[in-house]
């Protein structure tokens, strides 16, 4: 249903957290967003995280069975006395691109945004539901005749 095309970011990713470089992120090179992705009866259902950023800051596409997920958690505005003591979290560009199977009906995706978490429900096709298929018997209008 899903295949990751993303190996570079995953790098990144996991250099930010082995040197603890803060991850932000650009246009031109953005940064990974966590996710999962399960089936739900008839769905197929990706779960971004994607925490303090504004549901107008997020871009959801499809192409060729490509879902590409874009947002950015803009700077925090600081007041004009004030100064950043701490800064951890993640700031920028976040990007996930993701490679969706023939199986899914990406003419009618959905997503909603609730509690800094992005849900993106694809349904299954409906060719690839299971389906069963009945076997139809030749009838016979006589019986054999059995000579000897």
């Amino acid at each position: 249903m899903l295949m990751r095309s993303e190996p570079f970011t995953e790098v990144n990713r996991l250099a930010q957290q082995l040197f603890g470089a803060p991850a932000t992120g650009t246009w031109s090179r953005p940064t990974a967003m966590p996710a999962d992705a399960y089936r739900d009866g008839d769905e197929f259902v990706i779960a971004f995280d994607l925490p303090g950023v504004d549901a107008d800051a997020i871009d959801i596409g499809v192409e060729r069975n490509v879902l590409t997920v874009r947002a950015e958690r803009r700077p925090i505005d600081l007041r004009e006395q004030a100064t950043m003591q701490l800064s951890e979290r993640p700031r920028g560009v976040f990007s996930r691109q993701l490679l969706l199977g023939d199986a899914l009906d990406t003419d009618h995706i959905d997503a909603a945004y609730d509690d800094g978490v992005l849900v993106v429900r694809i349904p299954i096709a409906a060719k690839a539901k299971p389906r069963k298929i009945t076997v139809a018997g030749r009838e016979r209008t006589q019986q054999p005749v059995i000579t000897g």
